[in-house]
């Protein structure tokens, strides 16, 4: 199996780390990964901005790095919702809509593709919070949102029961926003600051060491929260728990 793999914008320039251990762990269950790069954003500060022609050319250069694997992913919820669900600035040609239809994000395509059952190599032993990134949970069905009144599951904690060690603690709002948002913390800065705060406590409260999302933008965002606060928390992409990182 081919797997063209997306590094977000964000996970380059600040949490590389994040990148490598994507790319670690997917090669851990013998696939053939490949970064084409010449790859750039998947455009959805543009388009999350109402700007959505302005994406058109850095949508087509998505599809031209990635036409030709069998999967393309990404440790990003909110990268891979805007390529499946808005990347719609170019023409909707089959070449296009293929590979709309074959980017996953890395716990989707790790629990639903690749149906992991095992990670010998991953012990943690943290109480960690798990935070669900809202286009991951809302947009691409990581879990069941608690508004709906539907079965529980969630992909990202089937992941984390497997390794070893780690405890989940329970948050009073577990679905709440945490206030990133993109675009949304630039524009309303007291706004996106005070949902960090509040995401931040009830993390404490609920005696966590350790807070683990599938996106580094949300724990980018809240790590500067807490160190604000002056809570001492740390934050950790769930790419490099499931690699196996040492903490």
């Amino acid at each position: 199996m081919r797997i063209g793999l997306f590094v977000p914008c964000y996970v380059d320039a600040f949490e590389p780390e994040v990148g490598i251990a994507t790319l670690e762990l997917l090669e851990r269950f013998g696939l053939t990964v490949e970064y084409p790069y010449d790859q750039t954003c998947c455009g959805q500060p543009m388009t999350n901005t109402g700007c959505h022609q302005e994406a058109a050319a850095t949508e087509a250069l998505f599809v031209k790095n990635f036409s030709g694997f069998d999967y393309v992913v990404a440790p990003s919820g909110s990268c891979v919702h805007q390529v499946r669900e808005h990347l719609t600035a170019i023409p909707q040609t089959d070449e296009v809509k293929a590979v709309r239809a074959k980017t996953f994000e890395l716990v989707e395509f790790l629990h639903d593709v690749l149906k992991i059952e095992d990670l010998p190599w991953a012990a943690f032993p943290h109480k960690v919070a798990y935070h669900s990134n809202c286009n991951a949970l809302r947009g691409i069905g990581h879990a069941r949102p608690t508004e709906l009144n539907r079965p529980f599951f969630s992909k990202p904690l089937n992941l984390l029961k497997k390794v070893k060690g780690l405890e989940v603690v329970d948050l009073t709002r577990p679905d709440e926003c945490c206030g990133f948002g993109g675009t949304f913390s630039v524009f309303e800065p007291a706004v996106s600051a005070k949902m960090g705060y509040d995401k931040v406590t009830d993390q404490a409260r609920a005696g966590a060491e350790y807070v683990v999302s599938a996106d580094s933008s949300c724990l980018m965002h809240q790590k500067g929260c807490a160190e604000r606060l002056g809570v001492p928390l740390k934050y950790i992409h769930i790419a490099q728990v499931l690699n196996g990182a040492a903490a």
